[in-house]
Order: C-alpha cells, then sequence, then structure tokens
C-alpha cells in the first residue's frame, strides 16, 4: 500500500443559493468548487463573455478585414502542442469557410528552432511570400521575431493567452486576454479560445459588412470540437466560460458532428466518441495529438484534425498511436532516472528534500522533460523543473508547480535577484518553460529551491490530499456514477468528484501487471463494491483487511455487465 498521506475534505460553502431542483450531492460539490448561482452551470452558448467584450480584437479584425478584400497570402504559425494544433486546425477551416483562399500553416520543429515566433521561423514562413502572419498559441514574448517580420515588410497578429513580459512585441495587434489593459473579464481561455473569439468577431464583422453571406455566423459551433479539445488538453481552468466552450464542444463529438481527426483519436485511445467526456479528451485525444509534437513536429497532428474523411484520419492517428507508444516508453524510462536522482539526493541531504526539485540527464528528450516534471510532481508534492539539453549549448527545461507556487512568477523572481542566472522564460501559474547555460544549473537548483521554500508553507509539501469527503454507502450505485458524469464537464480548476472512505477488503487480485482489482464493503458492511487500483505498490491488502481509500466513483461495462466501480487514486491503511 501506498505511504499514508493526509486526507482533507474539500470546503464547501453554503449552497442555498443554487436550485433545489438539483441532487444534494451535486449541489454540495458544486458550491465546494465556488459555483454560487444556477448561471455558472447553465452551459448553454448563450451564457458566453461576448464577443464585444473582448477589446483586443477590433484592430486584428479590421487587419484580417483588409487581408480578405486583397486577397492576400497569410501563414499561421502555431505552436507543437495540442492546444497550438486545435488553434492552427481551427483558423485553417473557419478562415477558409469565410473565404480566405491563400491560409496555409507552419508549425517549427521545437528542436531546430525553439519556442515562439523566432527570427529564423519569419524566415521559414517568408518563402511562402505572405503579406500576413498570425501566431496562435504563442508570440507574446517573440519581440525579435515581430520586429523581423516588421523588417521584412510582414505584419503579425499575435494570438496567444501566456503571461506577458516586461516588453511587447510590435505586432500590427496583440490579441491575449491576459495583456494589462484587456478589459476582457474571463482571462483564462486556451490560445485555441483566443482563437475562437478572434474567428467570431471577425464572422459577425464579415457578415455585417455584406461580405461574406448571413449563413456563415451559424457555422461558427462548428469548430467547438476543436476548442473543447485543444482547452481540455492545455489544462487551463475550466471557469465558466470555458466549461461552456467544452460541454459544447463534447456534444458535437457526442453527436457525430465533429471532425474526423477528433473521432479518430478517441477510437485510437479505445474510447467510445458517443460517450466522450472532458476526461476522454485529456487522457486519450490529447496525449496521442500531442505526441507528435513531443517526439517529431505537430504538422501530422494538424493534418489529423483537418482530414475531411475517415480513412486519411484514421491513418493519421494511426501513426499518431505509434509515436505516443515510442513517447510512453521514453517517458518510462526517463521517469525511473528521475526518481532514482530524487533518491540518491534525499540519501545525501538530511532532513527534507528541498522545497522544489530541479532535474537533468544528458540524454533525456527535450520533449518528454514536462512529462517528468508532472510524474516526479505528483510523487513528491513539490515544484519540478525538468531539463534536457537544447539547441546552441542551452538546456531546455519545463516546470511543474502545486498550489501555492505560481511558477512563472517564481521564475521572473528567480531573474530579478540572479540577473543572467535564467536566459529566456513564459508561462502561467502552473506550467512554465525556460532555458539556461549548462553551467548555471546547479545555481539554478539552489536560487530556484529558495524561492519556492520561502512561498511554500510546508504543510504544502505534505502530500496533502483534498476530497469531496465521504460518500454515502446507498450512493455507490451506477445512478450516482452516471450524475457525476454527466455533471461536468470536470477539470483543472473545476476538478471531477473525488471521495474517500474506510472499506473491508473481500477479495484482491492482480490484473494485467502491476494493477489491483478488489472486491469491498462498505464500513456500514452493507454494500459491497467493485474497485481497480493502477500501478498499485507493494504490498497489497489481504482480504479481511481495512482501508482507506481516495476514489472516483465511475461504471464499469466490462463484459456487458454495467456495474459501480471505485477508481482507486490513493490506497492507504486506516490511522491507529
Amino acid at each position: 500500500m501506498s505511504a499514508r498521506r493526509p486526507i482533507e475534505t474539500r470546503a464547501a460553502p453554503d449552497a442555498r443559493s443554487l436550485p433545489d431542483s438539483l441532487p444534494a450531492l451535486l449541489r454540495r460539490l458544486y458550491a465546494a468548487r465556488g459555483v454560487k448561482t444556477a448561471r455558472e452551470i447553465d452551459t448553454g452558448l448563450a451564457g458566453l463573455v461576448p464577443v464585444s467584450e473582448f477589446a483586443g480584437l477590433g484592430v486584428a479584425v479590421e487587419r484580417l478585414r483588409h487581408a480578405h478584400r486583397h486577397d492576400e497570402r497569410i501563414v499561421i504559425v502555431g505552436d507543437f502542442d495540442a492546444d497550438g494544433a486545435t488553434s492552427s486546425a481551427l483558423l485553417m477551416r473557419g478562415l477558409a469557410a469565410l473565404g480566405y483562399r491563400q491560409v496555409s500553416f507552419l508549425v517549427p520543429n521545437r528542436f531546430e528552432f525553439g519556442y515562439g515566433l523566432g527570427p529564423e521561423v519569419v524566415a521559414l514562413a517568408a518563402e511562402r511570400a505572405p503579406q500576413l502572419l498570425i501566431t496562435v498559441d504563442n508570440g507574446i514574448s517573440s519581440v525579435a521575431g515581430v520586429a523581423e517580420a516588421n523588417r521584412r515588410g510582414i505584419d503579425v497578429i499575435v494570438t496567444d493567452h501566456h503571461l506577458p513580459g516586461a516588453e511587447l512585441p510590435e505586432a500590427c495587434a496583440l490579441v491575449n486576454p491576459n495583456l494589462a489593459d484587456e478589459p476582457f473579464p474571463h482571462k483564462h481561455l486556451a490560445g485555441v479560445g483566443v482563437a475562437f473569439y478572434l474567428l467570431a468577431a471577425l464572422t459577425r464583422a464579415l457578415v455585417d459588412a455584406g461580405a461574406v453571406a448571413p449563413d456563415c455566423a451559424r457555422r461558427l459551433p462548428e469548430w467547438l470540437d476543436l476548442v473543447a479539445l485543444g482547452t481540455v488538453a492545455d489544462v487551463v481552468p475550466l471557469d465558466h466560460n470555458n466549461r461552456i466552450l467544452v460541454e459544447q464542444g463534447l456534444r458535437r463529438i457526442r453527436a457525430g458532428r465533429c471532425a474526423p481527426g477528433i473521432t479518430a483519436l478517441l477510437r485510437t485511445g479505445r474510447r467510445d466518441p458517443a460517450q466522450a467526456i472532458s476526461m476522454d479528451l485529456a487522457f486519450a485525444a490529447g496525449p496521442r495529438l500531442n505526441a507528435a509534437g513531443r517526439l517529431t513536429d505537430m504538422s501530422i497532428g494538424i493534418a489529423c484534425l483537418l482530414a475531411d474523411d475517415e480513412a486519411t484520419a484514421m491513418r493519421l492517428a494511426g501513426e499518431l498511436e505509434a509515436l505516443n507508444l515510442e513517447r510512453r516508453e521514453l517517458e518510462a524510462r526517463m521517469r525511473g532516472e528521475a526518481q532514482a536522482q530524487v533518491e540518491r539526493l534525499a540519501a545525501r541531504l538530511p532532513g527534507e528534500l528541498p522545497a522544489a526539485l530541479t532535474l537533468f540527464e544528458p540524454d533525456w528528450h527535450q520533449g518528454v522533460v514536462g512529462l517528468i516534471a508532472s510524474r516526479i510532481k505528483e510523487l513528491y508534492h513539490r515544484p519540478v523543473i525538468a531539463f534536457a539539453p537544447g539547441e546552441q549549448g542551452l538546456l531546455k527545461g519545463s516546470a511543474r508547480s502545486v498550489p501555492g507556487l505560481h511558477v512563472r512568477d517564481a521564475l521572473d523572481r528567480v531573474a530579478v535577484l540572479h540577473p543572467g542566472l535564467i536566459e529566456r522564460f513564459g508561462g502561467h501559474a502552473m506550467a512554465a518553460g525556460l532555458s539556461l547555460q549548462t553551467d548555471r544549473l546547479e545555481a539554478f537548483a539552489e536560487a530556484f529551491a529558495a524561492q519556492a521554500a520561502a512561498q511554500l508553507d510546508a504543510s504544502l509539501l505534505a502530500g496533502r490530499i483534498v476530497t469531496d469527503g465521504e460518500l454515502d454507502a446507498q450512493l455507490l450505485d451506477v445512478a450516482t456514477a452516471e450524475l457525476l458524469r454527466a455533471a461536468g464537464p470536470w477539470g483543472q480548476a473545476f476538478e471531477e468528484p473525488s471521495f474517500h472512505g474506510r472499506f473491508r477488503v473481500l477479495a484482491a487480485r492482480e490484473v494485467g501487471t502491476g494493477h489491483l482489482r478488489m472486491q469491498l464493503a462498505s464500513s456500514c458492511d452493507r454494500t459491497r463494491v467493485g474497485a481497480i487500483a493502477f500501478s498499485q505498490p507493494l504490498p497489497w491488502p489481504e482480504p479481511g483487511e481495512q482501508v482507506e481509500l481516495v476514489y472516483r466513483l465511475q461504471v464499469n461495462d466490462y463484459g456487458g455487465r454495467r456495474e459501480a466501480q471505485l477508481l482507486v487514486e490513493h490506497l492507504q491503511s486506516p490511522a491507529a
């Protein structure tokens, strides 16, 4: 069983403002996630923040109207992750539907060009003789790249959602909800969400000007499947606006009215598109799409999303699956090496591990270090940065944080206190990227750990698990599992409900390799329920033992039966 970790129940404020028609369980769960009104659980399209509130769209739309009138060549410059891929595919499809005839996309190879619109990427795009570049999911830190485009007489529209730095690029338009002077109230849009708002504003402007048919406005929801996938895969907080975008996209996927590539990605991941939920996008479609950007480049992923027939989409999804299998093998090796590093560090240092961990191996893969940082963070409950060799002798790092440490701001503080230590950085509260010189790794590790220690209370490093409390035994059934499934979409900052409780083990056996299947009795001993714990460490509990579980309630359809099952996230011996 796993080492003991403190388990706490998520605070649930007064839910009396929520409708009485909601089941009591859902009222409690929604209230615990900060929902105060019925409007916040309405995921209809009418609830989206209006396009008119996004002030930065105006200049960008005018520039795109000019491009429409003059039939200009446009190159979309995307990022190499799922958010960048869906953003690129969204604008490719949307601009084509609005009559733009000369639009192409360019996704720089991350290992050759690095992140963002650098001068070298502009030179590559310039070979196509465009009049306009549009960045998606990148560009807000591309000061030099935009300057190079301006020098070449190419206009740039930057659409991004990453936090801006001290200096902004001199683009003809900047579209980013996180700009200091941007009044748009929902700051957590993914890059694909920003692209969708730009497309919506452009469509409205072209329809109002009589440049396209009014029917174009009714086509906008067609691309919400792409918005849903990119939003979930980028792990942005699912505030109300994002939950609307995700739920509306999921409805299209379940109805079979989505891009064939998304259906193919789900089927390749052994998920039923007709039953798709946000977790299927997060753990099936998203990783397969991301595999292309991690190991090669994202062009094949975008091609999959742009495929218009099932056969082509399935062929491309198969290629992405092969890359995903390669990624998993690489990740497994690197994860083992990372754990060994931490164990050596723990043996060398008396007492507690540093408040933040910095890891590096000379043969680590640049495209996988983000996954390693995430896995080690989950194991050791503290911020982690994993580095791999990058271009021009630099180390490329990927950071993952824990609640309580805004990692991008922490890197900014390190850069202020130690000028020249970090070459470049950028990101969000929970994830960031950076580069530094190889000989500065040790100094950086000390500075970053010190910054984390200054900001993080020791209790936050104890691996505390926060759940939605205990679930009454009579609710351990299929009806409750289906109720919870339908109550989403769940995701980052709107966590899927998890519960904890004590159970008696009736039977336990291994399934697959290292997975534990159990039959359990509830604490009152009147309810029997099955459970599955994946990759559960030894020793396993014996029949008759009491266990304390953290779990999610789901429906098990295996073998044609429909029964409730506990998906175990943590298993430990009960406290004495």
